[in-house]
């Protein structure tokens, strides 16, 4: 058996899977905050609010599919699991197939998908407006982002999490440089901080696919009755449209936060769109063990190891709850110098100032459900991932309409709190169906 299968699990190995991701993860929203930034220089709310809102739909959109990192990362893991490496290679060639497919779709359907989208947004012509330029910009990017889910997920079960931070941190300092260059230097707003990110991301794609040449070594792409065998596909399609349901559901309460918010007024908008960076850093540096729980888990269950599955659940656990707790204290003592480097607008700074303290709770709050999605990924238990899902959104509209009126920005913080609660609860409940499963089989 592949020593990679059946060497055990340690805190060394865990930790070796999930630091790298951690680095990698915390330089997306480490992005996100540097876009704020840059477009924050210019001292108004309006481009701040704009860019938000683009890069939600935009994100909204693309992460749709992000089924296809999670899905590969469980697949390849179970496949890598039981010893069969050609099945491994195949799934990373579907998914690049399907991205590709997927990306360009949506840049011949964006004007009637853009439309829509900010149609539904309450925010103000002005912010609209940018945001449709920087949309009409980055849409280009579509196959390069869902490609490189799949190549994502692929090296994540091949344990080869370095290799997902050298992509990441390569493009993201293409992505951050040009940020600068475009904005500050040539003075190009918002337009500025859309080229940037559709350079760098062709930039990691091009990478990504040069990482995991070795899949391609063997021919197998020209194989196309394995690579498109109907079972197989089937197998990939059950999954994969699972986590579409889940994700949908995903999206569509985040994107509502932020309609919502933007109800209120640019500034509110704006300090939303502040403290929603704070919440990535602490959901992308979770991400990690979350990421480890994938691989583990998904060989363990591959493999039929049950003490392998019960260790990984454990220490990867343990490391996810201390990065949080951790995650909380630094936003609570460092969060009102974190915000000033982010706008130098005053009423900004004010406003996001006031509703800090959800950003203490919310790692804290979100914890179970982002550790869980890892261990039911790797496990492929994807119907229960889109089931709880279907319970903790219907939770978080009655949330919405309990708080909203009465509490307002306050409220929507509130009702999202309740997500996260709802979704690490409803999956907790269904977790020893996984271990009940391994020990049937």
């Amino acid at each position: 058996m592949n020593k990679i299968i059946s060497s055990e699990i340690t805190h060394k190995r865990v930790l070796f899977l999930a630091f790298p991701v951690v680095l990698s993860n915390a330089t997306i929203p480490i992005l996100g905050a540097v876009d704020t930034a840059v477009v924050g220089q210019m001292g108004l709310a309006t481009p701040i609010g704009a860019v938000g809102i683009a890069a939600v739909i935009l994100t909204a959109i693309f992460w749709l599919f992000g089924f296809l990192r999670m899905g590969i990362s469980g697949l390849t893991a179970q496949a890598l699991g039981e010893g069969n490496n050609i099945e491994a290679n195949a799934l990373l060639i579907r998914s690049l197939t399907i991205g590709f497919a997927i990306g360009l779709f949506f840049i011949v359907v964006q004007a009637p998908l853009f439309f829509g989208a900010l149609w539904l947004s309450p925010a103000s012509m002005e912010v609209k407006s940018l945001a449709k330029e920087y949309l009409d910009i980055r849409i280009y990017s579509g196959p390069a982002v869902i490609g490189l889910y799949g190549i994502t997920g692929w090296l994540i079960a091949k344990e080869k999490t370095k290799s997902v931070f050298f992509i990441q941190f390569f493009m993201n300092s293409i992505n951050i440089l040009l940020d600068v260059i475009f904005v500050l230097r040539f003075d190009m707003g918002v337009a500025g901080v859309a080229y940037a990110s559709l350079i760098a991301e062709w930039t990691g794609l091009l990478i990504g696919i040069w990482v995991t040449k070795e899949a391609f070594g063997n021919r197998l792409w020209k194989n196309k009755n394995y690579i498109f065998d109907t079972v197989q596909l089937k197998r990939m399609a059950v999954v994969n449209s699972d986590i579409l349901v889940r994700t949908l559901l995903l999206q569509a309460a985040i994107l509502s936060f932020m309609f919502f918010g933007s109800s209120f007024d640019d500034e509110t908008l704006a300090a939303n769109q502040i403290l929603i960076q704070f919440l990535h850093i602490a959901s992308y540096g979770l991400d990690g063990f979350a990421v480890a729980s994938e691989s583990l888990v998904g060989k363990a269950v591959g493999a039929k190891k049950i003490d392998n599955f019960r260790q990984t659940v454990k220490m990867t656990s343990m490391w996810g709850a201390i990065t949080v707790i951790i995650m909380a204290i630094f936003f609570g003592l460092f969060g009102g110098i974190l915000i000033s480097l982010m706008t130098t607008s005053n009423d900004v700074q004010y406003i996001t100032v006031q509703y800090l303290p959800w950003m203490i709770i919310a790692p804290l709050i979100g914890a179970a459900s982002w550790m869980l999605d890892g261990i039911f990924i790797g496990a492929t238990r994807t119907a229960d991932m889109r089931n709880m899902m279907l319970i903790s959104f219907a939770i978080y509209i009655v949330s919405l309409f309990i708080f909203l009126p009465s509490f307002g920005n306050h409220g929507l913080w509130l009702a999202l709190i309740v997500f996260y609660m709802a979704r690490g609860i409803t999956l907790g409940l269904r977790f020893k169906k996984i271990e009940l499963t391994m020990i049937s089989n």
